[in-house]
C-alpha cells in the first residue's frame, strides 16, 4: 500500500510539473503544502532532471514548512535563478533542498575555470565569478551557498589507482576552495558560504568513458538555498 501511495505521489508531482510552465514560486507553494523533504526530493528530481542532486543541501529547520513559506522562498529563487542565467559560462537549474524548498544550482565547467590539473582560476573564470558574486550572491545575502568540486575518473600520470583517486579528490577540493576564495574577494561574506567540498570522482553526471563525458564531470557546482534566517523571515511573513 505504501508503495502504491508513493507511486501515486510521484505521478501526481510529474503531471503537475510537466503540464504547465510552473516557476519556482508555484513549485515552492506546492512543495510547502506537501510539507517535507520526501515530496520535495521527488519534485526536485523531476524538475531538475538531475535525480535530486540538491537534496543534500539545506538549513536545519527541524520541522515541515507551509505552502506560504514555500511560495515566498520560491519567488526569491526565481529572481536569483534569472540573474544567474545572465552570467557567462554558468549552467543554471532549479533543484530542491533537504527541506523540500526550491534552491538554485549553478555549474561551471572546470575546463572554463581552470587549466588541466590546475587549481588556478583562468581570466574567463574570474570574470564570470565576479559577475556571479555582484549580481547574484551579494544581492541575496539571506541565501546560503554550498560549493562542490568534482573531477573525472581518469588515472593520473605515474600514480597507482588509489593515488589517482586521492589526487583527484585533492584537486577537486583545491578548485572548490579557489572558487570560494575568489567569491570572498568579490565581497561575498564568509558566513554566507556554508560549505566547501571536494568530492573528486564521485557523482558523475556523464559517461567517463568518453572525452565529452569527462569534460562534463570536471566541474564546480554552486548551490544557493534558503538560510535559516530566510526561512524564519518567510514564516513570519506568511504566518506559518
Amino acid at each position: 500500500m505504501k508503495s502504491l501511495k508513493f507511486t501515486a505521489l510521484v505521478l501526481c508531482a510529474s503531471m503537475l510539473l510537466s503540464s504547465c510552465n510552473m516557476n519556482n514560486t508555484g513549485k515552492g507553494s506546492l512543495i510547502g503544502a506537501g510539507g517535507g523533504a520526501a515530496l520535495g526530493s521527488v519534485i526536485g528530481a523531476l524538475a531538475s532532471n538531475n535525480k535530486g542532486k540538491g537534496a543534500g543541501i539545506g538549513a536545519a529547520v527541524g520541522s515541515a514548512v507551509g505552502a506560504g513559506v514555500g511560495a515566498l522562498i520560491g519567488k526569491k529563487m526565481d529572481k536569483a535563478k534569472a540573474a544567474a542565467e545572465e552570467v557567462e559560462n554558468a549552467q543554471v537549474e532549479s533543484v530542491t533542498d533537504a527541506n523540500g524548498l526550491q534552491a538554485v544550482k549553478v555549474t561551471f565547467d572546470s575546463g572554463i575555470l581552470f587549466a588541466t590539473s590546475s587549481s588556478s582560476l583562468s581570466s574567463n573564470a574570474t570574470a564570470s565569478l565576479a559577475k556571479f558574486a555582484s549580481t547574484v550572491l551579494n544581492v541575496n545575502k539571506d541565501m546560503d551557498v554550498a560549493i562542490k568540486g568534482y573531477t573525472d575518473n581518469q588515472p593520473r600520470k605515474n600514480s597507482t589507482a588509489a593515488e589517482s583517486v586521492q589526487k583527484n579528490l585533492n584537486l577537486s577540493k583545491q578548485r572548490a576552495e579557489a572558487v570560494s576564495s575568489y567569491l570572498k574577494q568579490c565581497g561575498v561574506s564568509s558566513s554566507q558560504i556554508a560549505s566547501v567540498e571536494g568530492l573528486g570522482e564521485a557523482d558523475p553526471v556523464a559517461d567517463n568513458s568518453t572525452k565529452a563525458g569527462q569534460e562534463q564531470n570536471r566541474r564546480v557546482e554552486i548551490y544557493l538555498y534558503a538560510s535559516q534566517a530566510m526561512i524564519e523571515a518567510a514564516q513570519a511573513q506568511s504566518g506559518n
